[in-house]
């Protein structure tokens, strides 16, 4: 089972089910649940409220979202109290008679039953359910405290044909987390805060209003009805005329801009790939050419890391006055020198940059600006790729921002091999989408202030 307790969530739990589900999506990357890629994979929240938690998870991913009816079975004398669960198509679970003779169980159940096929049809009235056979379904729900429903929802997830399913929950009692873990029918079970003293699950958000059926319907639309606008720009720096392609989803939670390596160019395949997927998870990019053709001639200025940084920050500050820029963090994402480069406009502007990633980056490059960094820093490194590997080791002990290092095991410099980049650009989704929550919360209390 894959358990991690963050410290926040640990002393005063979390802000709202949105950012439960970007602090579990990050955890379903990092602690290894989906596996080596984030192909294949769907994310079913139990309605109403996982959903909400799912719709985020579904977003970091860059997965298809769905809601699941699933509903308690309630003993016929105290409807509170739950002896099971029943998902649609009638998939039951049953966790304990309590007196009842068989035909007032399949009574409740049959009731239950009929609850959780009224309120599908509601939920897919515009939209027709996923298909689930031969995929990683991940079921996510807001909080477990017995596990009747989830455990409904394996059982639903193995009837229609998951290949694996992973369950996902940011607060559970430990007692059901450890139940799941031993479930034969459970591949991996993250829940961010294991309690022995639960209590309510409501107590462990600031927000926890009740979910509706309208909420539920429009956050299925929402996954499926993306808008991605897309432009071109041209970024003057000096004498220098830089070529930028700038993409925007709806509503976006705030920028990335790429600073790619020695010998590439906007146009790489790896960061453009990785953009699609950013962009997918509501995160704004831009890429641009930190050379001109005429500069990139001189092999010199292709591993001048001081002069890409300055392009950086830069076209950094180009952004930022853009009016679809105004008012949202921004974060940058740097391979091999443009991590370098990356690192040093990040120390240069503090508190500015809310966020860097490194995708088998030279921090080497960057040794004297490291302690400086201010950003939550995470370097992506492949574990074939063993003298980038020891170089970040390294930079990891310099560095005194919260950082994390991540290794993508048996992948190399370039992270060519399947389902590789696809684990970066998931790990990177969920950092991004984290600090940039987090950012907006610091700037929200200094307004208020």
């Amino acid at each position: 089972m894959n358990t991690s307790l963050h410290p926040r969530q640990a002393a005063s739990g979390f802000r709202d089910r949105r950012e439960a589900g970007r602090l579990l999506a990050l955890e379903l990357v990092a602690g290894g649940a989906l596996g080596q890629t984030t192909e294949n994979v769907v994310v079913i929240g139990l309605a109403r409220g996982g959903v909400e938690v799912a719709a985020e998870v579904a977003a970091v991913l860059h997965a298809p979202l769905d809601a699941l009816a699933v509903r308690k079975v309630g003993h016929p004398l105290e409807p509170e109290y739950g002896i099971g669960a029943v998902a649609p198509g009638g998939v039951a679970y049953v966790r304990a008679r309590d007196g009842l003779s068989d035909e007032e169980v399949e009574e409740a159940v049959l009731a239950s039953a009929k609850k959780a096929a009224d309120l599908d049809a509601t939920l897919h009235e515009r939209h027709t359910p996923l298909a689930v056979a031969d995929t990683t379904c991940v079921l996510v729900d807001d909080g477990l405290a017995t596990g009747g429903t989830m455990i409904a929802s394996i059982r639903w997830a193995h009837a229609h044909g998951a290949r694996r399913v992973v369950v996902a929950v940011p607060v559970c009692a430990a007692q059901t987390a450890d139940h799941l873990r031993h479930d034969e029918d459970v591949d991996a079970v993250v829940c961010l805060v294991p309690s022995f003293e639960l209590g309510a699950i409501g107590a462990w958000y600031d927000d926890f209003h009740q979910v509706s059926d309208t909420e539920v319907v429009e956050l299925l639309a929402a996954s499926r009805d993306g808008e991605i606008v897309t432009s071109s720009a041209e970024i003057l720096i000096g004498d220098a005329r830089l070529p930028a392609d700038l993409a925007i989803p709806r509503n976006p939670i705030g920028w990335a801009v790429f600073a790619h390596g020695s010998g590439s160019s906007r146009l790489s395949p790896r960061n453009t790939g990785v953009a699609a997927e950013l962009n997918g998870a509501g995160i704004a990019t831009m890429l641009f050419d930190l050379l001109t053709p005429k500069e990139e001639v001189d092999r010199h200025n292709v591993f001048d890391v001081d002069l890409l940084a300055r392009r950086l920050t830069a076209a950094t500050r180009r952004l930022s006055a853009r009016p679809e820029a105004a008012g949202l963090p921004i974060g940058y994402f740097g391979a091999s020198t443009g991590a370098a480069a990356a690192l040093i406009a990040a120390a240069e502007q503090g508190e500015q940059i809310s966020a860097v990633v490194s995708r088998g980056g030279r921090p080497d490059l960057a040794w004297s600006h490291l302690a400086r960094v201010r950003a939550p820093t995470l370097l992506i490194v492949g574990g074939a790729d063993t003298v980038v590997l020891e170089v970040n080791e390294a930079a990891a002990r310099e560095l005194t921002c919260p950082h994390e290092l991540v290794v993508v095991p048996d992948a190399t410099h370039l992270f060519e091999e399947p389902g590789a980049l696809d684990h970066v650009a998931a790990l990177a989704s969920a950092w991004f989408a984290k600090h940039f929550e987090a950012g907006g919360r610091e700037r929200t209390g200094k307004e208020a202030s």
